[in-house]
């Protein structure tokens, strides 16, 4: 578990990383999430499946953080969505997609916390509210970078009624202090 999951340090209700980005991380996520390996999928998923072990309450909806259509287009796949699915099978919950990408913003690879967050500002919508109103949702994404585009997606659904917003991601960075 990195080390800020372990100290609850982070804007989702609660929040685990399979592990920290580092070389080995970063060669196994990179390519599944740009280069079409999804042979990495199930190594991925069964390591955030591990993460889960701790998960003390039960989930209602298992929710891919949503990729722009253009960059579906591009990639061919959202990757979260590839992570989602045995996760789901795993914890016996659907999988919903109610939460959207209402807009394209540019690429926040090298953007600091500041820039993310004015990015990912207002780019979430919830079109199907019913879906999770009342409802404890767990996020999955490939790698958890300052934690902005989480902290909107939670903003967003809590908006529209979620209960509790939870995350898991495969891999989390942790800038040395």
């Amino acid at each position: 578990m990195c080390p800020i999951c372990a100290a609850d340090k982070n804007e989702l209700d609660w929040m685990r990383a399979a592990c920290i980005y580092d070389d080995a991380s970063k060669n196994v996520m990179l390519p599944f999430k740009h280069a079409s390996a999804l042979k990495y999928r199930d190594l991925m998923s069964r390591a955030m499946i591990a993460s889960l072990r701790e998960l003390d309450t039960e989930i209602d909806v298992i929710m891919p953080v949503p990729l722009s259509w253009r960059r579906l287009f591009k990639r061919g796949y959202n990757q979260a969505a590839l992570l989602a699915r045995p996760i789901a099978r795993h914890l016996h919950a659907p999988i919903d997609t109610a939460s959207v990408r209402r807009k394209h913003r540019p690429d926040m690879g090298h953007k600091n916390y500041r820039a993310r967050v004015d990015n990912i500002r207002g780019v979430f919508t919830v079109s199907r509210p019913g879906n999770i109103r009342g409802k404890t949702i767990l996020l999955v994404d490939d790698v958890m970078t300052t934690g902005a585009t989480f902290s909107e997606l939670r903003r967003t659904l809590k908006k529209s009624g979620a209960k509790a917003v939870y995350g898991i991601v495969f891999c989390r960075v942790v800038k040395a202090i």
